[in-house]
């Protein structure tokens, strides 16, 4: 098992790394829109934090080789599930298409009050 530490990413607010390597497995923790230098949340739109959590992601999975195009399962955490129609509309376009297994629940409050924290994993080809 390996920590996966990434200086470009958003420093974690919490015990925990950017993500864990597991085997041919990755364990990304759940990102929230935060800019990755100012430590602000970003955008108050959930489209716009939409977008920039998944570009935490892909910031995170970058630092072993992968896109989002290698993600298998992704659990996204919304604070309000009427905001499902606009993340899906960012999502499907940062995905371009790939459709991994995918969980959304709402959820009573997300760290620093975020619309949205997706977490994700993703598979390293041998």
């Amino acid at each position: 098992m390996e920590s996966i530490h990434v200086k470009e990413a958003p420093d974690a607010i919490g015990p925990y790394c950017h993500a864990i390597k597991s085997g041919n497995l990755v364990f990304c923790s759940g990102q929230t829109p935060l800019d990755p230098g100012t430590m602000k949340i970003v955008g108050t739109t959930i489209e716009a934090q939409t977008r920039r959590v998944l570009e935490n992601l892909s910031i995170v999975l970058a630092e072993v080789g992968l896109t989002l195009q290698d993600v298998v399962k992704t659990t996204v955490y919304l604070k309000d599930m009427n905001d499902f129609k606009g993340m899906n509309r960012i999502y499907e376009e940062m995905f371009e298409g790939h459709k991994p297994s995918r969980t959304t629940i709402s959820v009573k409050q997300n760290p620093l009050d975020a619309l949205v924290e997706i977490e994700c994993i993703a598979e390293l080809q041998p």
